[in-house]
């Protein structure tokens, strides 16, 4: 796919949906094709930033209270948490295995609750953790990398 394809219709992002939706694809959220998801998240954060100021909240501080509003429940993809299990994978692998346990492991990851931005804090997150080592194992001896 080339740029020009790709960044077709996000030209008139404002910096906020711009970040955003470099953020939601990085990560591989699905959200990261839903236009109206990504505007109505920036026009939150820009007026988030706008009331802080006019509150007198610094521009360092007004910034980072509409980061937070922007990435609101956006902390843990799938993705980004499945990398994480990757790390004895070799790099040029890496991406491939990923993209192909993803799917396989779906059932685990819809018994929690990854909107939770505090999810990593969470016991929760430990009994995740212990599910995907195993997955990941089983799927390493059954059909390597």
């Amino acid at each position: 796919m080339n740029n020009k394809k790709k960044n077709e219709g996000q030209t008139d992002f404002s910096y906020y949906g711009l970040y955003l939706l470099d953020y939601l694809r990085t990560n591989k959220f699905e959200q990261a094709d839903d236009t109206a998801f990504i505007r109505e998240r920036a026009d939150r954060a820009a007026e988030t930033y706008e009331r802080a100021r006019l509150e007198g909240y610094p521009a360092d501080g007004a910034q980072e209270l509409a980061m937070d509003t922007l990435l609101r429940g956006l902390h843990y993809s799938r993705y980004a948490i499945l990398r994480e299990f990757a790390d004895e994978v070799p790099e040029e692998k890496r991406e491939a295995f990923v993209l192909k346990l993803l799917p396989l492991v779906g059932n685990v990851f819809s018994v929690y609750d990854l909107s939770d931005d505090n999810f990593a804090l969470s016991s929760d997150y430990d009994l995740l953790y212990t599910e995907l080592t195993g997955a990941t194992v089983l799927y390493l001896d059954e059909y390597g990398v």
